[in-house]
């Protein structure tokens, strides 16, 4: 089990402990004749996270990113990678630190979940899919603003 930051007189401390691939697939149910269409791709991304409270100050979190890729209505492949890691953070007030699990952990997460798909997708014959960088501090701002309004 990793190792517990030990709680501080306002001390801010931010850890990545382990980096690892929790689950990866990818399918191309329409090969072999989808190399031989014209290519017109039409791309559509997920992008998901959970947090895990392991420890009073260690924390699992999986950024999870399925990318769909459709040509002629056909789906030339699909792609999905749940990205992990153990992170120690401490001496954050709660809004701050669940700002920091929903939005830092998932930028230091996101290019190897991006660096996976892209390698996934050459090996499975296509170009390479680069997935920009999203915006998760407005991702998190979005989910916050919709939970917040009343049913």
């Amino acid at each position: 089990m990793p190792e517990q930051i030990p709680p501080g007189k306002n001390t801010e401390q931010f850890v990545i402990q382990h980096v690892y691939t929790k689950d990866i697939s990818f399918e191309t149910p329409n090969s072999p004749h989808i190399f031989k269409e014209t290519w017109q791709p039409q791309l559509h991304v997920e992008i998901t996270n959970e947090v895990s409270n392991l420890e009073d100050t260690v924390f699992d979190i999986t950024l999870k990113v399925t990318a769909t890729v459709k040509n002629a209505e056909k789906t030339a492949f699909l792609v999905e990678v749940h990205q992990a890691g153990i992170f120690n953070i401490a001496g954050f007030d709660e809004p701050r630190l669940k700002q920091l699990l929903n939005t830092t952990c998932l930028h230091v997460l996101f290019p190897y979940a991006r660096t996976a798909i892209s390698n996934l997708v050459l090996n499975g014959g296509f170009h390479p899919l680069l997935l920009p960088q999203p915006n998760f501090e407005v991702m998190y701002a979005q989910r916050l603003n919709q939970t917040s309004k009343p049913n």
